[in-house]
């Protein structure tokens, strides 16, 4: 028996070699590290000190809350990257069609929540940045690093969007 729904006809055992050829589990894993380079980004280099002042602020506009939605956002994605991953691992065992079917829509669900999250993040972001002033940081100190972080999560969305489309 080839077919079945959702797969249920090839449950079996764990093969190493399939996992890591299915396109869906390699849009995860690129997830994965583009969720690592935006939270990586933003809290290496996302927030400066301020001499006059004394404290350190947010790169993004002065907006703590910008840098707190990209960790946020890239600390859980990350999570959520290898709670799917350990799922597609363990979905070859699983022989209920049920079980298949909520894992798959699960997924498909998940992707698309986190494609949008991702959305909104580099929206957020690229504002934030936008909007910041030149004065704040006259020598341009992490300007890359933020750059990176509004760059991979545009990117996100896509591998996020592609994850929605191509389940187990």
């Amino acid at each position: 028996m080839e077919g079945g729904a959702y797969g249920a006809g090839k449950a079996g055992a764990f093969d190493p070699y399939t996992l890591v050829r299915q396109p869906h589990t390699i849009l995860r894993v690129v997830s994965w590290l583009f969720s690592i380079v935006v939270f990586g980004s933003i809290v290496n280099e996302g927030y400066l000190n301020s001499a006059s002042e004394g404290e350190e602020f947010c790169i993004y506009n002065r907006n703590p809350n910008a840098c707190s939605y990209g960790v946020a956002v890239g600390v859980l994605a990350f999570l959520t990257c290898l709670l799917y991953l350990a799922l597609d691992v363990y979905f070859p065992q699983i022989s209920s069609v049920k079980d298949r079917k909520k894992a798959v829509l699960s997924d498909i669900g998940v992707s698309a929540f986190w494609a949008f999250l991702w959305f909104v993040g580099f929206c957020y972001l690229a504002n934030q940045w936008q909007v910041s002033k030149p004065k704040d940081n006259p020598l341009n100190e992490g300007t890359d690093a933020a750059r990176a972080a509004i760059a991979f999560s545009f990117f996100s969305i896509f591998t996020w969007r592609s994850g929605a489309t191509s389940p187990p």
